[in-house]
């Protein structure tokens, strides 16, 4: 059962990925459930695992742990999108954003219509 400060909604994208869009707080309470969502994608055969983080209000060292265990535990490439700017800030301070590559953030003067 998934605590009511996180929730993590999952989408099979394809054979090989899946989306987990989380909400709420990433901390030492809820970074297992996290854990446990990948490892059953990753059993389920989705490799390659994006995180979107639009919704996540807080994360701690444990939420940064969390994501060094999925990172490390699979074959495939893990992507964290739409990240706040603590929680961007705190992947670039730690290091982390070398490991777990996210989207640059287009500012809102930047978008171009294509086609």
């Amino acid at each position: 059962m998934l605590s009511p400060l996180l929730t993590i909604e999952v989408d099979r994208l394809d054979a090989g990925s899946a989306r987990l869009r989380l909400a709420g707080e990433l901390d030492f309470d809820t970074a297992p459930e996290l854990v446990e969502a990948a490892a059953e994608l990753r059993r389920d055969g989705h490799q390659e695992l994006w995180l979107d983080f639009t919704g996540v209000t807080l994360c701690d060292s444990s939420g940064l742990s969390a994501l060094v265990v999925i990172h490390r535990s699979g074959t495939g490439a893990v992507h964290v999108t739409d990240l706040n700017p603590q929680v961007r800030q705190l992947l670039d301070r730690t290091g982390l954003a070398e490991l777990l590559p996210a989207p640059p953030r287009v500012a809102p003067g930047d978008a171009r219509e294509v086609g």
